[in-house]
């Protein structure tokens, strides 16, 4: 969802769908104009060793927006994306990324994954799905 699509987020979710309280109390303690990072709701998820998209469903049902995309991707004033494409992609690297496509996307998961595993910045893997032309989606907490 966008943001043209603030005060709407429920409506990606079937009716009835319920969130557990502690994610909803913990969502609520890191709202800031009424925004929460992703870096927060990933905290959040693994402090109550719940799934992110958990946490995501809780922030959706609660008409939250997420700010600061931990890949640049989105939540960033004024650019909103602050991911630049990478100047070269080691051969290596470029590899895992292409390896990991899901309908020739790169799901955000498997970019957090392939950060971990290459010891590179999570952004660093943004830069470079920028610099070969590879969408990430979707977003582990919905937001895309």
């Amino acid at each position: 969802m966008t943001h043209s699509d603030a005060g709407n987020y429920k409506a990606k979710h079937p009716s009835g769908v319920k969130v557990n309280e502690k994610i909803t109390q913990a969502v609520e303690k890191k709202i800031i104009d009424g925004m929460i990072t992703c870096a927060d709701a990933e905290m959040i998820a693994r402090t109550l060793e719940v799934t992110i998209h958990d946490v995501g469903v809780a922030v959706d049902l609660m008409e939250i927006r997420i700010s600061r995309c931990q890949l640049g991707l989105f939540g960033y004033s004024p650019e909103k994306t602050i991911v630049k494409p990478a100047d070269s992609v080691p051969g290596e690297l470029e590899k895992s990324l292409r390896e990991a496509l899901v309908n020739d996307r790169l799901p955000c998961a498997s970019a957090w994954n392939i950060a971990a595993q290459f010891g590179i910045p999570r952004m660093g893997v943004s830069a470079a799905c920028e610099a070969l032309k590879i969408k990430v989606k979707p977003c582990q907490l919905g937001a895309f």
